[in-house]
């Protein structure tokens, strides 16, 4: 395999020649070549983050070509990522592709260049990790003995990487473009694709071939098999977190709550798992926060908004909250009884209670009345006084009606 890349490399490099090691830094100035990743700074812990500039240094790599495996090098050269907008470091062990391009002294010195590295080179084609070690450092190793592939080397920096057999990469459908991460997190965008392959999507079931799709995902499902070489598929009901753009697709998601009791019988919205009439967004995790930090946040519906949970709904304000509408309606969609305007009502039934209160003080003060009648009075005039002395406690000082 080496031999093939290297004689690759030397026709589409004929000055690349071997050489004797004092001269190895001359092979080196060509445009295209590969290399090895041998060390990488990714943060100030690098013994080397001064030497190469500081903050400026992150990212930067030594590689070993890959055509000089068997040679002993003592002095590894640098590359720095090619594009400034796009950061994948490599992994120790890696393969990256490099070329010779103008450096930050080019206006000093016409000449001054410096290798810059793409992503790694996709060796084992799969997005967890591509590394393969420089064979020749392994081959006192015998057929009995064995070694972990190094993918952190002696200046760990940036934290560990630790390998894992689990990570499956996403099976791609014609036309897609997909971005994946070494640890189960993806992009894809794709289209409604009708297939009869083993691994098929479950979002292509409506809609017309080439329907767009964006599907953004992290994390693998924990029930997922450890076969990690074995693709997999996104699964809304089953992934950690997403979030799913789509055109006419339907998404057979599993609402945790399906309760739209609230909601008129013609108002009812077309259940979650069955909408395929036009554009939506779901999105769906274990928990979903939204937070505004400086403005506000607007919900708006040509529709119904419908609000549904398993256990208690809770709406709190340090102001006010008002609800507006043509009805408003408290305990179901079947409530009938009106509620009383609170103040205006006891305030004629304080005139009420009043004169209530005058009858009783003329009954107990009529000498005709008879000593049970007198009592009678008198026991309603205490009620009436309780109640007309406790009248500004019976309205709610936060509940208003119109």
């Amino acid at each position: 395999m080496f031999n093939g890349i290297g004689y690759l490399m030397n026709y589409m490099n004929p000055s690349l020649e071997d050489s004797s090691d004092s001269n190895s830094l001359d092979e080196f100035k060509l445009k295209v070549i590969s290399g090895r990743v041998i060390d990488i700074i990714l943060d100030e812990t690098h013994p080397k983050f001064s030497e190469y500039g500081d903050w400026n240094s992150i990212g930067t790599i030594n590689f070993e070509p890959i055509d000089q495996l068997n040679k002993k090098n003592k002095i590894y050269p640098i590359a720095k990522p090619l594009f400034p907008q796009f950061n994948t470091p490599p992994l120790i062990n890696e393969i990256v592709l490099l070329i010779h391009l103008p450096d930050k002294d080019m206006g000093k010195n016409d000449t001054s260049k410096l290798y810059y590295y793409l992503s790694s080179v996709s060796i084992w084609n799969h997005p967890h990790h591509n590394a393969y070690p420089n064979v020749y450092k392994y081959s006192n190793i015998n057929n009995t003995g064995s070694k972990n592939i190094d993918l952190n080397g002696d200046n760990s920096t940036g934290g560990k990487f630790d390998e894992k057999s689990n990570i499956s990469p996403l099976i791609p459908f014609s036309g897609d473009n997909i971005i994946e991460s070494r640890f189960g997190s993806s992009l894809r965008l794709g289209s409604t694709k009708k297939t009869k392959s083993l691994i098929s999507n479950n979002w292509s079931d409506s809609g017309n071939n080439g329907d767009p799709i964006t599907i953004l995902r992290n994390g693998q499902p924990p029930s997922k098999n450890n076969i990690g070489f074995f693709p997999i598929v996104e699964k809304i009901n089953e992934d950690p977190s997403s979030i799913y753009m789509t055109t006419t697709q339907n998404i057979p998601i599993s609402a945790s709550s399906l309760n739209y009791t609230a909601i008129s019988a013609k108002q009812t919205p077309t259940y979650p798992n069955s909408y395929s009439d036009s554009p939506q967004i779901i999105l769906n995790s274990g928990r979903l926060l939204l937070n505004s930090t400086s403005d506000s946040i607007l919900l708006s519906s040509k529709k119904v908004i419908n609000l549904a949970a398993l256990e208690d709904i809770g709406l709190a304000s340090r102001k006010s909250i008002t609800l507006e509408a043509e009805e408003i309606n408290l305990g179901g969609t079947n409530s009938s009884q009106p509620a009383i305007a609170g103040q205006t009502f006891l305030a004629n039934l304080k005139n009420l209670t009043f004169a209530l209160e005058a009858l009783a003080n003329a009954i107990n003060n009529d000498p005709k009345v008879g000593p049970v009648t007198q009592f009678a009075g008198n026991n309603l005039n205490e009620v009436l006084k309780e109640f007309n002395e406790s009248y500004d406690s019976f309205t709610s000082k936060k509940v208003k009606l119109s």
